[in-house]
């Protein structure tokens, strides 16, 4: 591992540790964890699957749009590598797409369309219970080094105690109830991006950087900024203008 990249790596876990230490925002905290992967690991980009309480799963953090709408295609179709290490509580790891559309033909033809092609999934797992799947997408074929496999699944390992910090307790429904709590307002995140990016003309990757800019130097969950702006009590010009400020936007 080179001098950069080990800084890198550092700085990822840094981070990760102190949003555990300084207050718990789950949705803000694993959408820096899918981001930290597509920047750390050789992928393009990466996506995180959350189960609630019935066992169901959601697509709760990704590093793009692209990737996000493909997790949901995933589950949509009820087929693809990431439900299957779900259902496992194992990595899968397809280093070549296009050799498996025997077995998730929809998914893989999506995949491949989207300029995909290779996937591999790590668990989100504490003790027996799989609590979600953390997707890692290729640009091209082939497979992932160790390192980058024990990478990307130390991350997961961390969004995981991440997810029953505070909670040490083997009751699921104390841990699902977190694992909803972070769903339902990812809901929320989803209804402030699409406000956004309606009213500032943006797409919605650009929109989820404009929210996240405001919600970090403001000291604010995701979740609660997006809640005043779909009530209307915190404008949506407010928070278009501070990221153009920041440099997050160009001018709209």
């Amino acid at each position: 591992m080179t001098g950069g990249r080990e800084a890198a790596v550092t700085q990822a876990f840094v981070s990760l540790t102190n949003s555990m230490v300084d207050g718990l925002d789950v949705v803000d905290l694993l959408g820096g964890l899918t981001a930290d992967c597509a920047r750390l690991l050789d992928i393009a980009s990466a996506g995180l699957l959350l189960a609630d309480r019935r066992g169901v799963l959601h697509v709760v953090a990704a590093s793009s749009e692209a990737t996000r709408s493909l997790e949901l295609f995933q589950l949509q179709r009820e087929q693809g590598p990431c439900l299957d290490c779900f259902h496992s509580g194992s990595p899968v790891s397809v280093p070549d797409l296009a050799q498996e559309a025997e077995k998730w033909p929809a998914f893989v033809g999506a995949a491949l369309k989207a300029d995909f092609a290779s996937l591999h999934a790590v668990p989100l797992r504490f003790k027996d219970h799989t609590l979600g799947a953390l997707g890692l997408f290729g640009a091209e074929a082939g497979a992932l080094s160790e390192d980058d496999l024990h990478l990307g699944q130390a991350l997961a390992h961390v969004a995981t105690v991440a997810l029953v910090a505070d909670r040490a307790s083997n009751d699921r429904n104390v841990i699902t109830e977190q694992l909803q709590s972070a769903l339902t307002s990812r809901v929320t995140v989803e209804q402030g991006k699409g406000l956004l990016a309606q009213l500032g003309g943006l797409d919605m990757d650009q929109a989820f950087a404009a929210l996240r800019r405001y919600s970090r130097d403001n000291n604010e969950r995701l979740g609660d900024v997006a809640a005043r702006l779909v009530s209307r009590s915190l404008p949506v010009r407010t928070v278009l203008d501070y990221a153009v400020a920041k440099g997050e936007l160009q001018q709209t």
